[in-house]
């Protein structure tokens, strides 16, 4: 669903596309850009399966507005996108809004109750890139490397480790659909950056 449908089928103005698209336009974004909310909104639309036109409107703004504050700092990205979403459903019902933002919210820790159906096909979706083929994996590799930037590649080369390991010792995807089609081929994705990593760390000792 396009975000000024989604925006109007819950009461609120849809004139706030250009600011939207305006901020994943920044010049400082490579992964974190329109074509990846376009790609969250559609696979979690896939991922959700049939829903009524509400819940339908409510999934498709929290994943175009998810990423729409990036900084490249983890949580308080998010809390700021969460409130740009609220300002942009200015009209929308409050139990609408409410329920946005805490979509949004969700993936700062990639967590939701396990009943919570649209938080599923959300992080499920968001996450999807890490099943991608190999070659497009890397380019997201390099991409959200080029995001970080400000980090110098010791620094970076730790955190990444550290994040790495951490999905990879944890069930990356809440549903038996995005596992079917993503799980495999991200724990190998996962696993072969690691190990290049983890091969820069004894290279640089």
């Amino acid at each position: 669903m396009e975000w000024p449908d989604a925006v109007e089928a819950l009461g609120g103005e849809a004139g706030s596309w250009p600011r939207l698209e305006a901020r994943y336009a920044e010049p400082h974004r490579h992964y974190h850009t329109l074509e990846h909310a376009a790609a969250v909104v559609r696979d979690s639309a896939w991922l959700a399966g049939d829903l009524g036109e509400t819940e339908r409107a409510v999934l498709a703004v929290a994943a175009w507005a998810h990423d729409v504050v990036y900084d490249a700092k983890p949580g308080e990205d998010e809390r700021a996108s969460a409130a740009w979403a609220r300002e942009a459903l200015e009209g929308a019902e409050e139990a609408h809004v409410e329920r946005v933002e805490g979509l949004i919210l969700a993936t700062i820790t990639h967590d939701a109750p396990p009943s919570d159906h649209l938080a599923t096909a959300l992080l499920d979706a968001d996450l999807g890139i890490l099943g991608a083929p190999p070659d497009r994996y890397a380019v997201y590799a390099k991409n959200v490397r080029e995001e970080y930037a400000k980090y110098p590649d010791d620094v970076w080369r730790e955190g990444r480790i550290a994040v790495l390991e951490g999905m990879l010792g944890r069930e990356l995807y809440r549903s038996g659909t995005a596992r079917a089609r993503w799980a495999s081929a991200a724990e190998k994705n996962l696993a072969a950056e690691l190990t290049h990593w983890r091969g820069e760390r004894t290279d640089h000792r």
